[in-house]
C-alpha cells in the first residue's frame, strides 16, 4: 500500500528566542498604526526586531511599567491615557520629558534604567522643516492647551520661535501652561487668549497657526477649532495635528484662503521614526514608514 509523504513540516522564523521587543501601552490601543508601522521598518531594515500592541488598563499602568522591565523589552511607546500615569514608575526623565509632563516613549537601558521620553515636539518640528516650514523666528497662534498643545508650544519655543499665542476654552489653563514654559524660555514672548473669541484679534499677526484640539478627528468630522468669519492669509501656514482625515475642515478652510496647509500625518510619522532611532540606533527608514500608514488609511 502506497502511503502519501506527509506535509513536510517548516519551522516558524518570524519571532525567534533572539527577537527584540518593544511596543506600546495604552487603553484602548486597537486604532493604532504603530505598530504597522514599525514592523514595517525593522522588515526593510531586515532587523530580527517586533513592535508589539500591549493594551494597559488604566489601573494596571504600575505593573505594566515593572513588567516592561522584568521580561526585557528595548521599549515601549505611551499613548493615551497613560502619558502621564506612568512617570512616578521611571527611574529618570529627559529635559523634554519633565518639560512637556508627559511620556511618550520609554527607553530601557542595558542596566534595566528606564528612561521616559517624549518624541512629540521633536517629531512636529521635525515635521515643519519636512515640509519647508522652519518655526524659528515665526510669530505662532496654537490652539489647545492639552497634552499636545504643551508638546507643541515646547517644541516651537525650544527652536526659537518668534512669539507664542495660546488659545484655549478655560483661559487658566493656558496660562498656567505658558506660566511654566516662560521660565524655561524667558526670551519668548508668550500670550493667553481665551477660544475662540481670541481667534479675531490673534489671526492676522501669526504666520504659523497650530490646532493641537481634537476638534475635526474622524468620526466628527464638522467639528472646526476656527471661527469661520475669520479668514486666513496666503502666506500663513496652517498645521493641524489631526491626521483622520488627511484633510480637516480647518485644513480645507485654509486652502480655500491661499494658505499653506499641513496635516498631522508626518508628526505622527516623525515622532515614531524618532523612537524607533533611540532604541536601536539605526536610521529609521521614514518613507518606508509613511508608506505603511498611507496603506492603513487607504491613501
Amino acid at each position: 500500500m502506497n502511503i502519501p509523504n506527509p506535509t513536510p513540516f517548516t519551522l516558524p522564523t518570524d519571532i525567534t528566542a533572539r527577537t527584540t521587543l518593544v511596543g506600546l501601552i495604552g487603553w484602548p490601543i486597537g486604532h493604532s498604526v504603530s505598530p504597522v508601522m514599525h514592523n514595517a521598518a525593522f522588515a526593510e531594515l531586515r532587523m530580527n526586531w517586533r513592535y508589539v500592541p500591549l493594551p494597559v488598563r488604566p489601573d494596571r499602568v504600575k505593573e505594566a511599567v515593572a513588567g516592561v522591565r522584568a521580561l526585557g523589552l528595548r521599549g515601549v511607546n505611551v499613548t493615551v491615557p497613560h502619558k502621564q500615569a506612568v512617570m512616578p514608575f521611571l527611574d529618570r526623565w529627559t529635559p523634554a520629558a519633565a518639560a512637556i509632563g508627559a511620556v511618550n516613549t520609554i527607553l530601557v537601558g542595558e542596566d534595566g534604567e528606564l528612561l521616559g521620553d517624549n518624541t512629540d515636539a521633536a517629531g512636529f518640528v521635525t515635521d515643519l522643516r519636512a515640509n519647508g516650514v522652519d518655526p524659528a523666528g515665526k510669530r505662532v497662534l496654537v490652539v489647545g492647551a492639552g497634552g499636545s498643545g504643551r508638546a507643541i508650544v515646547y517644541g516651537l519655543a525650544e527652536v526659537g520661535c518668534g512669539s507664542i499665542t495660546l488659545l484655549n476654552r478655560t483661559l487658566a489653563k493656558a496660562e498656567s501652561l505658558l506660566a511654566a514654559m516662560r521660565e524655561l524660555f524667558p526670551d519668548v514672548p508668550m500670550a493667553a487668549r481665551p477660544f475662540p473669541e481670541g481667534i479675531a484679534e490673534s489671526a492676522g499677526d501669526a504666520e504659523l497657526i497650530v490646532n493641537c484640539s481634537s476638534l475635526g478627528m474622524s468620526p466628527n468630522l464638522e467639528g472646526l477649532p476656527w471661527d469661520e468669519e475669520v479668514e486666513f492669509q496666503p502666506g500663513q501656514t496652517v498645521y493641524d495635528l489631526v491626521y483622520n482625515p488627511a484633510v480637516t475642515r480647518l485644513l480645507q478652510l485654509a486652502s480655500v484662503d491661499g494658505a499653506t496647509v499641513i496635516g498631522g500625518l508626518g508628526m505622527l510619522i516623525h515622532q515614531g521614526a524618532i523612537a524607533f532611532e533611540r532604541w536601536t540606533g539605526e536610521t529609521a527608514p521614514v518613507d518606508v514608514m509613511r508608506r505603511a500608514v498611507n496603506v492603513v488609511f487607504d491613501r
